[in-house]
């Protein structure tokens, strides 16, 4: 049955393969599109690093909230002595981590 299943899918990705395989390369179509008009400027526009930065350290921060959210729920199933330690803990390094980000100025969108 194994076998089967397994020539069934290699047979299946050949045949998409296959049948998707474009080698049309138009010149039209790998130029970027604005509109139905040349682009008036260059498509590839330089990339704002500290954007990326903001970015970045928001979504650590986000994935921390969703940690700390079931630390509610989680004192009445466990000990409450290793919960306060923990939850402590982690408190402080979040906090540890906002001030280095806050003292090294990454926080600051304008300089």
């Amino acid at each position: 049955m194994a076998i089967i299943i397994l020539s069934i899918s290699i047979i299946v990705m050949i045949l998409t393969n296959l049948l998707s395989f474009k080698n049309i390369e138009d010149r039209e179509k790998l130029s970027p599109f604005e509109c139905g008009f040349d682009p008036m400027s260059s498509s590839r526009l330089p990339f704002s690093l500290r954007f990326f930065l903001i970015a970045v350290i928001f979504l650590i921060f986000d994935v921390e909230i969703a940690l700390i959210l079931p630390m509610t729920i989680i004192p009445f199933n466990s000990n409450m002595m290793e919960w306060t330690i923990t939850s402590m803990s982690f408190l402080i390094i979040l906090i540890l981590g906002l001030y280095h980000e806050w003292n090294h100025g990454s926080l600051e969108w304008a300089t």
